[in-house]
């Protein structure tokens, strides 16, 4: 009998999404199928060892959003392609499946269940949506300030720009990730790929309610997870959510915070799979 280590071992491969860019993954695993959706500043390698431990449950499809790691891209970005790559890796473990996304990219699976793709059940950590009077968002000029960053070839100042004014990342932390040259390079490296996830978020970080007809198709299953050790505004950007969704539900993890995917995926993954098992 093989191991649980050997049936984790993944693959990569490739499908063609509906404009015939090629979207890179990692299969791995057996049993119904999950695919993760990844966040900002972050490919398939963020989320490789959340998806060893799922693994043991499930098909993982661990992939590269395009216009990241392996994936391919093209110039005329729209939410509306990303939600087509997801429909690609559906349709190619055999036309439904959970997804679990973290952050924006948590908003993304939403909005591919929204857009009527054949979705299981959601699993979403922390999305990032700003629903409160008084709760730090990003400026509202980001997607202007970062655009030009990138035209002008500033990678790191855009990386920046975006880790302390929209994660709130001390100056300081951001000083010692420049200091290991590999970690910097990778995120650099993603940069051109954060105009991508601000229009993923569209105006959902404004401090305003939620509008419930945007994710009016978003009947499935969902639960919402967040860290105990996140700020106050996540709980009540999960508790806005699963206000408005029909069928969901919100957890919070006591000891976690917004990097929990990469820094807890011990932690976390029981809680996915006990959800997605039912």
């Amino acid at each position: 009998m093989s191991t649980a280590r050997e049936r984790s071992v993944a693959a990569e491969a490739r499908v063609v999404s509906a404009d015939g860019t090629e979207i890179a993954f990692e299969r791995s695993g057996s049993g119904p199928a999950v695919v993760l959706v990844a966040s900002a500043l972050a490919d398939r390698s963020d989320t490789t060892g959340l998806a060893a431990l799922l693994a043991r449950h499930f098909t993982v499809i661990n992939y590269d959003r395009r216009g990241r790691g392996a994936s391919g891209d093209t110039d005329a970005y729209a939410p509306e392609r990303e939600i087509e790559d997801i429909a690609a890796l559906i349709e190619h473990v055999g036309g439904s499946a959970s997804l679990f996304g973290s952050s924006s990219g948590a908003v993304l699976a939403l909005r591919a269940a929204a857009a009527g793709v054949k979705v299981d059940r959601l699993a979403l950590y922390e999305p990032p949506f700003v629903v409160a009077e008084g709760d730090d968002g990003p400026p509202e000029d980001l997607a202007r300030r970062i655009t030009a960053l990138l035209a002008e070839g500033r990678h790191g100042d855009a990386v920046t720009y975006f880790m302390t004014r929209v994660q709130g990342m001390p100056r300081i932390a951001v000083f010692l990730m420049r200091l290991m040259p590999r970690t910097w390079a990778s995120l650099t490296g993603l940069a051109r790929t954060l105009p991508y996830d601000i229009a993923v978020m569209g105006d959902t970080q404004r401090g305003k309610p939620l509008d419930a007809a945007e994710w009016k198709g978003v009947a499935v299953r969902t639960r919402v997870l967040t860290g105990g050790k996140s700020p106050a505004a996540f709980q009540r950007a999960a508790r806005a959510l699963t206000g408005i969704l029909p069928r969901a539900d919100h957890r919070t993890l006591p000891g976690l915070d917004h990097g929990a995917v990469v820094m807890a995926p011990k932690k976390l993954a029981p809680r996915i799979t006990e959800f997605l098992e039912g």
